[in-house]
């Protein structure tokens, strides 16, 4: 059953996510004053007239920082034990850029940002990522840095088949934001996966798929089973007036699961999962709310 909320249009607005999965509900509070805190420190960015970009990358790295969530420290470990990052970051005019099979580094979404501002290529893979990062001054992490103690228990307990992806938090982070100016950008981050295949790639870092943006249309971030939302290019297809029925006809075309937030160009926004739970926050010139 999806379960869904719109808002109306505001002059400056953020909304971001932890994550869509089956939290448990003792965890939820946590997880949704975790978004708070994220979407806090995006909207102070756009409160002092800053550009939605910055706000989104502001907003994912709180949330990366945070262990509670799937994503920088805190993140799934693959099959090998070892962390793979994927991040994308777009704006409304079209620059975006993304990596993929990142080895540790503590904030993904600022290596993605380091992308899209240097403009060569979009995407940066695996080792390729990890020397473009060192290139642009980031310092590489370690798994053990990184890795928390539930996420090597889940991954333990999931490797001797004592436990499924069921209660984990969920594949992504994310943020999506419209500025006083009137532009949109949209941020994703996540460790993917539980168990996943080394080199496995989600929609995370798929512009189009997990994360677009476009002033034009708006902005969205997604969560979930990525291969559904990369068969069904979602991020780009979805829109704020039907979020619940997209998420529904994906479900319906691959059997994925997952949620999504959106922010319009006229600043109205809304969120949708059929999954247990999404924790969500979001704060604009005229509220702030939270919940999971």
């Amino acid at each position: 059953m999806t379960s869904a909320r719109a808002y109306p249009p505001s002059q400056f607005v953020i909304l971001v996510h932890g994550g869509a999965g089956d939290v448990p509900a003792e965890r939820r509070a946590l997880h949704a004053e975790g978004c708070l805190r994220a979407a806090e420190a995006g909207a102070a960015v756009l409160k002092s007239g800053g550009a939605a970009l910055d706000a989104v990358e502001a907003a994912v790295r709180v949330l990366e920082d945070d262990p509670l969530f799937n994503a920088g420290t805190g993140a799934c470990l693959n099959e090998d034990g070892l962390i793979e990052l994927d991040a994308s970051i777009m704006d409304g005019t079209g620059r975006a850029g993304a990596v993929a099979a990142m080895p540790p580094f503590k904030n993904a979404i600022s290596i993605a940002r380091a992308a899209l501002e240097d403009g060569r290529h979009v995407m940066y893979a695996a080792h390729g990522a990890a020397r473009f990062a060192m290139q642009k001054g980031f310092e590489r992490a370690t798994v053990e840095a990184l890795r928390t103690d539930a996420a090597f228990q889940r991954w333990k307990e999931l490797r001797d088949g004592r436990a499924s992806e069921k209660g984990w938090a969920g594949g992504t982070v994310g943020a999506v934001a419209r500025d006083l100016h009137g532009h949109v950008a949209a941020a994703t981050s996540t460790g993917g996966m539980m168990d996943k295949a080394a080199g496995r790639v989600g929609d995370s870092p798929l512009i189009g798929a997990g994360n677009f943006a476009d002033d034009a249309t708006g902005a969205c971030s997604t969560t979930g089973h990525g291969e559904a939302f990369i068969r069904t290019v979602f991020a780009a297809r979805a829109r704020v007036d039907s979020l619940a029925a997209d998420l529904e006809r994906m479900t319906a075309r691959t059997a994925g699961r997952g949620g999504a937030i959106f922010v319009a160009p006229d600043g109205s926004a809304a969120w949708a999962r059929n999954t247990a739970s999404m924790s969500y926050a979001l704060v604009s010139d005229t509220t702030a709310e939270s919940g999971s």
